[in-house]
């Protein structure tokens, strides 16, 4: 496969963290309701050091891409799934972005935020929002609902995106036997 169709190695590492980190981070929100009350807090708390986390990576990601241009999609490929994939990858930036951002804005209005410092990994003291720290408690008490929901709303299109950008990797690589995996694989040339 010419180089030229692969993303960059860089790119491909931040693309499988990124991925991984959210998957880990959907388990963590599905199962913090069956936990036992000892283990909500840290589960919690580790969703959080993640969701900062996949904020970091994802903006890295942004900046390599700005420096690096991705492949260019096959031109044998419809126009509209082209334009299509742009669209859904553009969408996909977004809510990567704006999913830890709202989680982060949520965490920021929580009313017991003051007395709970967050530190990503209980290692590293990580600011919150402080105009909205130091709005009255009846204010952020309404905010971390807001932010609540719009992170729930958020959390369901990533899903629904993502199961869309999984199921056309793996339409073009099975149905259409393009090397589509090949793009987004580091080390040797997959069979298609």
């Amino acid at each position: 496969m010419n180089i030229r169709t692969r993303y960059t190695g860089t790119a491909i590492v931040l693309h499988w963290l990124v991925a991984g980190l959210i998957i880990v981070n959907v388990g963590l929100a599905l199962a913090v309701d069956h936990l036992p009350d000892a283990a909500v807090r840290p589960a919690i708390d580790l969703h959080k050091s993640i969701g900062i986390t996949v904020l970091g990576l994802a903006l890295l990601r942004l900046l390599w891409r700005a420096a690096h241009a991705p492949p260019p999609l096959p031109h044998h490929y419809p126009r509209w799934q082209r334009r299509s994939a742009h669209a859904a990858h553009a969408a996909l930036y977004l809510l990567i972005l704006a999913l830890p951002l709202s989680g982060w804005l949520h965490d920021s209005a929580w009313k017991d935020a003051a007395t709970h410092p967050l530190r990503l990994f209980s290692l590293i003291d990580w600011p919150r929002f402080g105009p909205i720290m130091r709005l009255p408690a009846h204010t952020k008490e309404g905010l971390h609902s807001v932010f609540g929901t719009v992170h729930t709303w958020l959390g369901y299109g990533l899903y629904g995106l993502f199961a869309l950008h999984v199921g056309g990797a793996l339409k073009h690589q099975f149905i259409d036997r393009e090397p589509e995996l090949q793009r987004m694989m580091l080390g040797r040339r997959l069979a298609p």
